[in-house]
């Protein structure tokens, strides 16, 4: 026979979204009739509108629905469960995309659904490094890529590769790179000629 939950350490593992006990049982909430898995992205319910249950059947038995966002239907292993992958995967192609200099991290927040908070801790705990950290590095290679391949001046570089200064570019260039925009360049020509100061 199975033990009885424990509904207080239960509570805390879904209040901090800890993604260990995923599958080990899950939360039914009485106002919205839905179950979810610990780690949803969902705002954390009271515990007073709260059961826990084994098994996602005992769950739709008890008459709750599946989370869409959390999928807590899903078979672990499969990719519909791996939901933390799949949202940082998004992230990435987000970030990539331009996303964060077009709306800042709350728009990419947004877009994939988490709080900033949630999307910094997702980020960080697969990663290493939060969304802005994240752009940054992506908006240093799309310079050194353009300072590599074309005439451009450094000045249309900066703002191509989104950089929002010459200042910012300049910085991040010599700290992800360890050189100046200008020591990047594959050869000397017309893109050294528009260099911004220094």
């Amino acid at each position: 026979m199975t033990p009885p939950l424990d509904a207080e350490r239960c509570y805390r593992a879904v209040a901090g979204r800890d993604a260990r006990f995923d599958g080990w049982f899950f939360t039914a909430v009485h106002t919205t009739g839905i179950y979810c898995r610990p780690s949803c992205p969902a705002r954390t319910p009271l515990a007073r509108n709260v059961t826990f249950f084994t098994t996602a059947a005992a769950a739709e038995g008890g008459g709750f629905r599946a989370c869409r966002r959390c999928r807590p239907d899903a078979v672990p292993g499969s990719p519909e469960w791996d939901v933390r992958a799949d949202v940082v995967a998004r992230a990435m192609r987000l970030i990539a995309d331009g996303e964060v200099e077009r709306s800042g991290v709350p728009g990419l927040s947004a877009r994939l659904g988490y709080s900033e908070r949630q999307l910094h801790r997702l980020l960080v705990g697969e990663l290493g490094v939060g969304p802005l950290a994240l752009a940054r590095a992506q908006r240093a290679r799309t310079a050194r890529v353009l300072i590599e391949t074309t005439d451009l001046p450094m000045a249309d570089v900066a703002f191509a590769a989104g950089f929002a200064s010459i200042r910012q570019f300049n910085d991040t260039v010599r700290e992800v790179f360890a050189g100046t925009p200008r020591s990047c360049a594959a050869r000397d020509g017309p893109a050294t000629a528009g260099r911004p100061g220094g």
